[in-house]
């Protein structure tokens, strides 16, 4: 008996490593679950409030939208313009190697559009809203707010959810459009003084070499990541269940789940439509 408990002891770690990675990927299939359903919840009431007598007020998605849209947009101006710049110099290194410096019109292009625009913004969107709705949600929730809300017979879902959901929709497009444009005037700017050409020969070969399926690739990542960030910050922010220290945490929580599944939605989105 004794060696046979001995024996077990050696598997130990190897028991607890495997239990471990059951109950994480147990919670993690929950976690995956209650976005949904919250999703599901957000589109029922702006869709079919106004049936229920409970509509989505056009007031509140429009202070949704000056929160994480308009207020964003100095941020996103100067990480666009610095990336489009970044583009610019490293193309250029790169290209004139192979004597093809010429080429980093399409480069820039087609990167900025397809790829760091709606990357940048989300990211940066996520950083800045996700937490602050995250932080939102999670104090309603511990100073027992969010039970007000259902005593009166608010449902919490529409009153801040749908909202953020429909606000996000609204502005993460936009933004990421003002990020193709400042990005690529970061890149003009910075090949009319290394190349000596003109931004206005730089902007009539990005329209030759851009077709509107390189826009709308971007900006049909910019929803996915709108969806993304509303409902990791809501999630977090209606679990938070352990007093101010818990507040913080979930919303370090949001902005770090926030930022990887920007990346991962963005790697997945572009395998998928570029193979």
């Amino acid at each position: 008996m004794r060696r046979l408990r001995s024996t077990w002891r050696v598997f130990d770690p190897l028991l607890s490593f495997v239990a471990n990675i059951g109950q994480r990927s147990l919670q993690s299939v929950r976690e995956v679950g209650y976005h949904a359903a919250l999703l599901v919840e957000a589109f029922y009431w702006l869709l079919l409030g106004r049936w229920r007598r409970q509509p989505v007020r056009l007031a509140a998605i429009f202070k949704e939208a000056v929160g994480v849209g308009v207020n964003a947009i100095p941020i996103i101006a100067l990480a666009s313009f610095a990336v489009g710049m970044m583009l610019a110099i490293q193309g250029i290194y790169t290209l004139r190697t192979f004597g093809a410096e010429g080429q980093v019109v399409l480069g820039i292009s087609l990167s900025v559009t397809r790829e760091f625009a709606p990357l940048i913004t989300g990211i940066f969107v996520a950083g800045r809203s996700g937490s602050a709705i995250a932080a939102r949600i999670g104090t309603m929730q511990i100073s027992q707010e969010i039970d007000a809300l259902r005593v009166i017979g608010i449902n919490p879902v529409r009153y801040l959810v749908a909202p953020l959901l429909a606000a996000m929709l609204l502005t993460l497009p936009a933004l990421t459009i003002m990020s193709d444009l400042i990005a690529l005037f970061g890149g003009a700017l910075y090949c009319a003084g290394e190349l000596s050409l003109p931004m206005g020969i730089f902007f009539q070969r990005t329209f030759e070499v851009l077709v509107a399926e390189d826009v709308l690739h971007g900006v049909l990542k910019s929803f996915i990541f709108a969806v993304i960030i509303t409902l990791i910050g809501a999630a977090n922010g209606f679990n938070v269940s352990a007093g101010a220290e818990g507040v913080g945490q979930a919303t370090t929580r949001s902005v770090v789940l926030g930022s990887i599944g920007i990346i991962l939605a963005d790697m997945v989105f572009t395998f998928l439509t570029s193979r």
